[in-house]
């Protein structure tokens, strides 16, 4: 833990004193050179602690009077109630996501902060200087991203069987965003969309805000169910197919090679494009079959990103595809967003360049195939049925028995302070049939949390019926 600097321990003593109530709104502190004396700092010092206070809305700054307590005091911040509702929608599972209620998280859609912690990558973040004295000028930086990432990134998509043009890789936000601005660019309202089923359910909240008609393909363990695709090809003529070939997020399934050939057969003849979500492709294996490989970006856009493998925070991802689609990506992304953050790209450049990124991985992949492995044994062992999953990755998709009933199990959880993302929010479709309480209850569980004891000892009160 890094040492309090003089000026951080007197504001630390300082805000404990205000909010304590040891001064009253719009009383007189002690004058700097006074306070100075009783903590025994300069005078600078001191100011600099006011200033933090004022800058934080405590104190407010009297010129030729001094400091006094703010008469509007910031509200405190508010514990959660002892019962949040339960994730039981697109709108709910994103928001915990974010806020983090609850404190046993399986149903979480990230590998935790703890699985950064300890690497060199944390030492990394807190040296981090830009290589040059002027590389980094504080501009908006190129609307393609920086040249010398995207180069690098060609360079790794090659090792994945994956020839990208120069003008054939943008730079976006993160995963989310390229879907996003593929999204605006190529689907108008009506349009019909075909996506995994189960899939990735904010994929299904942009869909909704572009008023498109989504039809949701059956997701087996090894891809999307041809036959099911073929029978609702004959039905809907689709734009696009946006699907996860690997580590399938909430399955956890891989593609096989049949299927992705099977696939690629049909995009050809029914004249639909494919967009290839890649999210987890920094941790998998470069021989895995992907979509991408097979067509070489002629008919599929290929999208990945840095922000599952480093942080959530450091929003740096991609769009590969064929230049004439990117460069008009590239224009929505300049009437969007300008440019993405030259200072963001440039780091992820330097962890790569230096090796750091590489280092990274492998612990990261160990530590994932630990868990997923682990997780797997103590869930089976409890009678759950879990879906088969070749390539080790974040997620399990796991179903209960007939007669539980998926709402009540995240609201039991969710009374335990256990935060589950049930199957039916996975669904693009949630008024069909199959989904309106006829079908098994199912999860998705994050790996890291999967042998959480007081997840498993929930699980075990459920299947024992109490």
């Amino acid at each position: 833990m890094p040492r309090l600097s003089r000026a951080d321990t007197i504001v630390q003593h300082v805000s404990g004193l205000l909010s304590a109530g040891a001064y009253k709104a719009g009383e007189r502190l002690p004058s700097v050179r006074q306070a100075a004396r009783e903590h025994g700092v300069s005078k600078n010092t001191m100011a600099e602690a006011y200033d933090r206070l004022v800058a934080r809305g405590l104190l407010e700054s009297r010129a030729g009077s001094g400091y006094y307590v703010a008469q509007f005091q910031p509200p405190r911040q508010v514990p959660p109630a002892a019962h949040v509702a339960a994730a039981v929608d697109v709108v709910s599972l994103l928001r915990e996501q974010l806020d983090q209620h609850y404190e046993v998280r399986p149903g979480d859609g990230r590998p935790p902060p703890f699985w950064m912690e300890g690497s060199e990558l944390k030492r990394y973040f807190s040296v981090f200087k830009a290589a040059g004295p002027a590389s980094v000028d504080f501009g908006y930086g190129s609307s393609w991203g920086y040249a010398p990432l995207r180069e690098r990134l060609r360079v790794l998509l090659m090792e994945r069987a994956i020839a990208v043009q120069p003008d054939g890789l943008l730079l976006t936000h993160g995963v989310n965003h390229g879907v996003d601005l593929i999204i605006r660019h190529l689907i108008e309202p009506g349009d019909t969309v075909f996506v995994d089923d189960p899939g990735y359910y904010p994929l299904f909240g942009k869909l909704t805000l572009a008023k498109a008609k989504m039809v949701g393909i059956r997701r087996l363990h090894d891809g999307p169910d041809l036959d099911d695709l073929a029978a609702k090809l004959a039905i809907h003529r689709p734009k696009i197919f946006f699907t996860q070939s690997l580590a399938h997020n909430p399955t956890g399934g891989s593609l096989s090679p049949a299927v992705a050939f099977g696939l690629m057969r049909l995009a050809e003849r029914w004249g639909f494009l494919l967009v290839e979500n890649d999210v987890l492709g920094d941790i998998l294996p470069a021989t895995l079959p992907r979509l991408a490989a097979l067509d070489q970006l002629n008919r599929v856009l290929y999208v990945g990103t840095f922000s599952k493998t480093l942080s959530a925070s450091l929003r740096c991802g991609f769009v590969a595809g064929h230049p004439s689609i990117i460069s008009s990506l590239g224009n929505l992304k300049m009437l969007t967003t300008v440019a993405t953050s030259d200072y963001v790209e440039r780091f992820v450049f330097k962890l790569i360049q230096d090796g750091h990124y590489l280092r990274h991985l492998r612990r990261l992949r160990a530590r994932v195939e630990e868990a997923h492995k682990a997780s797997l044994v103590q869930l089976e062992a409890l009678g759950l049925t879990v879906r088969a999953s070749v390539t080790p990755g974040f997620y399990l998709w796991t179903e209960f028995p007939e007669g539980i009933d998926e709402m009540d199990l995240c609201r039991k959880a969710a009374e335990r302070s256990i935060f589950l993302a049930p199957g039916s929010v996975f669904t693009p479709d949630r008024s069909a049939p199959e989904r309106a309480g006829r079908g098994r209850a199912a999860i998705r569980i994050n790996v890291a949390y999967g042998t959480n004891p007081r997840f498993i000892d929930f699980l075990r009160d459920i299947m024992a019926g109490r």
